[in-house]
């Protein structure tokens, strides 16, 4: 039975935990978003659960997790959507080269390494009735993952913004964030081949025509309405209507063709003119609401759905380690690799490397995908899951190391085209 009470209770808890927790994390030069995923975990079974298990069943009955659940995918639609607003085109022009090779270098490495050390756990891990070339699929993809927003608030919070550094890293992350949908969308897609109603070949040939017609038709209808109404750019009720059932309808879309609603969202998104004052007027009305209140619902789940006394004996601390340690060789490997071979010194290489390494939110969007369509087991998503915690909380420390403050220099053809 669907309780008001039990909800409003769990959201103004999640919040307070979240806020607090965040801004612990800022004190400690870490982005708020670190700490609001670490409130997720110590709101579930791992903390709240282990040593209040009485007021944890209170506050979090099992009846009551589908409604936090659907707020939360509600906030991930539209959060992904404001991702794909993120991706400039103009960025990744003016470095093209040198970070399509790095985007994809610290995608194949890591790719690569992921389903090689997936043939191990496979065997140990891997869900009964999930065939090996499904999971190994996944595991490559999601040790391939960079959290571009988490990325560009690092970048932001440490004024490497205007550094090649940033603007390198920036175009690299950006193209990896597109090139790592796209390749998670073709594994969800082949896992979901046999449970949805449409047969593959017809999925498949409605996400391309999907695809082709927001990139030649729905993004001049989409810089249309930009344009619309108001002359000063600002956006209206009725234009943020249209936009938000946009978003709801491509959602529907890729869900109806068996994907996820997550890709549809992020793929209007991306496709969205940027050049428009209307696109900063529409990030700034939709951001608030979606980071402060319904991404922390989103932590929370994964936090209910994250049980640290399953990851018990050395053998468990084996696969974690082994998960962690292909997670940063590959992405701080391959990017560190391939920013030394396009021309940049092994300091700022080692710093991009870093950087790509950050894995965040993006990360956790993956892994609850692949819980969801049952490719990994309990114990594989909560092993991945603190391994993108920990990947991410490294990144400061880890550039205030390599990349100290004192050697960072503003480019100066970098400072005169951006707009902070």
């Amino acid at each position: 039975m669907f309780n008001l009470s039990i909800l409003l209770i769990q959201i103004a808890v999640i919040l307070v935990t979240a806020r607090a927790v965040g801004w612990v994390f800022g004190r400690i030069h870490q982005p708020q978003v670190v700490g609001e995923m670490v409130a997720g975990i110590m709101l579930g079974p791992s903390l709240l659960g282990w040593i209040a298990p009485e007021i944890f069943r209170t506050l979090f009955p099992v009846s009551s997790l589908d409604f936090i659940n659907a707020l939360s995918q509600v906030g991930l639609v539209v959060f992904m959507f404001l991702v794909g607003l993120e991706l400039d085109p103009k960025v990744i022009e003016k470095n093209r080269h040198s970070a399509v090779v790095i985007s994809h270098v610290s995608i194949i490495v890591p790719f690569l390494s992921g389903t090689v050390l997936a043939i191990f756990l496979y065997p140990r891990l891997s869900p009964a009735s999930v065939p090996f070339t499904n999971f190994a699929l996944f595991i490559g993809v999601s040790m391939s993952i960079t959290a571009f927003p988490v990325l560009a608030r690092i970048l932001t919070d440490t004024k490497m913004v205007r550094t090649r550094v940033g603007t390198m890293t920036m175009a690299a992350a950006a193209v990896d964030d597109v090139t790592a949908w796209i390749i998670l969308a073709g594994v969800v897609l082949l896992v979901r081949a046999n449970s949805t109603a449409l047969p593959f070949w017809a999925t498949l040939l409605g996400a391309v025509v999907f695809a082709l017609f927001m990139l030649f038709i729905g993004r001049r209808l989409l810089k249309r309405l930009g344009t619309s109404e108001d002359s000063d750019g600002r956006i209206s009720q009725n234009q943020l209507a249209i936009v938000l059932l946009l978003v709801l309808a491509s959602a529907l879309v890729t869900e109806g063709l068996g994907i996820h609603p997550l890709f549809g969202a992020f793929f209007l998104g991306v496709v969205m003119p940027k050049d428009l004052v209307f696109v900063r007027e529409l990030k700034t009305k939709l951001e608030d609401i979606v980071i402060v209140l319904l991404v922390p619902l989103f932590f929370a789940f994964t936090g209910l759905r994250t049980t640290v006394g399953l990851i018990s004996g050395p053998d468990s601390l084996l696969y974690f380690g082994l998960i962690l340690l292909i997670a940063i060789g590959g992405k701080f490997g391959g990017a560190s690799l391939a920013s030394r071979l396009s021309g940049m010194s092994w300091r700022e290489s080692g710093s991009i490397g870093v950087l790509m390494n950050t894995r965040g939110l993006v990360e956790l969007v993956a892994l609850n995908i692949g819980l969801d369509i049952g490719v990994i087991s309990p114990l594989v998503f909560t092993l991945m899951v603190f391994m993108a915690l920990i990947t991410t909380f490294m990144t400061t420390p880890f550039l205030e190391w390599i990349y100290p403050p004192r050697t960072r220099l503003e480019d100066p053809r970098v400072a005169a085209n951006v707009e902070l």
